[in-house]
Protein backbone atom coordinates (compact mmCIF):
# COMPACT_ATOMS: atom_id res chain seq x y z
CA UNK A 1 0.00 0.00 0.00
CA UNK A 2 2.72 2.59 0.94
CA UNK A 3 4.34 1.85 -2.27
CA UNK A 4 0.74 2.42 -4.61
CA UNK A 5 0.75 5.80 -2.25
CA UNK A 6 4.23 6.81 -3.05
CA UNK A 7 3.63 6.44 -6.63
CA UNK A 8 0.44 7.99 -6.42
CA UNK A 9 2.27 10.74 -4.94
CA UNK A 10 5.33 10.86 -7.35
CA UNK A 11 2.70 11.09 -10.61
CA UNK A 12 0.75 13.85 -8.73
CA UNK A 13 4.01 15.67 -8.52
CA UNK A 14 4.88 15.24 -11.98
CA UNK A 15 1.58 16.24 -13.26
CA UNK A 16 1.80 19.41 -11.20
CA UNK A 17 5.30 20.24 -12.45
CA UNK A 18 4.42 19.52 -16.38
CA UNK A 19 1.07 21.71 -15.99
CA UNK A 20 3.45 24.64 -13.94
CA UNK A 21 6.02 24.14 -17.43
CA UNK A 22 3.12 24.73 -19.16
CA UNK A 23 2.25 28.28 -17.46
CA UNK A 24 5.81 29.41 -18.84
CA UNK A 25 5.05 28.53 -22.33
CA UNK A 26 1.55 30.06 -22.32
CA UNK A 27 3.22 33.53 -20.96
CA UNK A 28 5.58 33.11 -23.83
CA UNK A 29 8.50 32.66 -22.07
CA UNK A 30 9.79 29.58 -23.25
CA UNK A 31 13.19 30.45 -24.54
CA UNK A 32 14.12 32.61 -21.72
CA UNK A 33 16.99 31.57 -19.08
CA UNK A 34 15.53 29.67 -16.24
CA UNK A 35 17.56 32.33 -14.18
CA UNK A 36 15.53 34.94 -15.45
CA UNK A 37 12.23 33.10 -15.12
CA UNK A 38 12.95 32.37 -11.26
CA UNK A 39 14.22 36.19 -10.71
CA UNK A 40 10.77 36.89 -12.32
CA UNK A 41 8.79 34.77 -10.02
CA UNK A 42 10.79 35.66 -7.04
CA UNK A 43 9.77 39.37 -7.26
CA UNK A 44 6.11 38.26 -8.09
CA UNK A 45 6.10 36.49 -4.99
CA UNK A 46 7.11 39.40 -2.95
CA UNK A 47 5.35 42.36 -4.76
CA UNK A 48 1.99 40.05 -3.90
CA UNK A 49 2.25 38.90 -0.70
CA UNK A 50 -0.07 41.01 1.63
CA UNK A 51 -1.07 43.32 -1.65
CA UNK A 52 -4.59 41.65 -2.66
CA UNK A 53 -5.34 44.31 -5.22
CA UNK A 54 -1.77 43.52 -7.15
CA UNK A 55 -2.92 39.56 -6.54
CA UNK A 56 -6.65 40.71 -8.35
CA UNK A 57 -4.72 42.52 -11.36
CA UNK A 58 -2.24 39.48 -12.11
CA UNK A 59 -5.14 37.28 -11.53
CA UNK A 60 -7.25 39.04 -14.23
CA UNK A 61 -4.46 38.91 -16.38
CA UNK A 62 -4.51 35.76 -16.27
CA UNK A 63 -7.80 34.63 -16.41
CA UNK A 64 -7.94 36.72 -19.69
CA UNK A 65 -4.96 34.64 -20.99
CA UNK A 66 -7.13 31.52 -20.12
CA UNK A 67 -9.97 32.78 -21.48
CA UNK A 68 -8.28 33.22 -25.34
CA UNK A 69 -8.09 29.49 -25.77
CA UNK A 70 -10.97 28.27 -23.59
CA UNK A 71 -9.32 26.98 -20.69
Amino acid sequence: MSKAMTSNARKKDTREKIELGGLIVKAGLRYEKRALLLGLLIDAGRRIKGDETEKSRLAAIGAEAFGHDGE
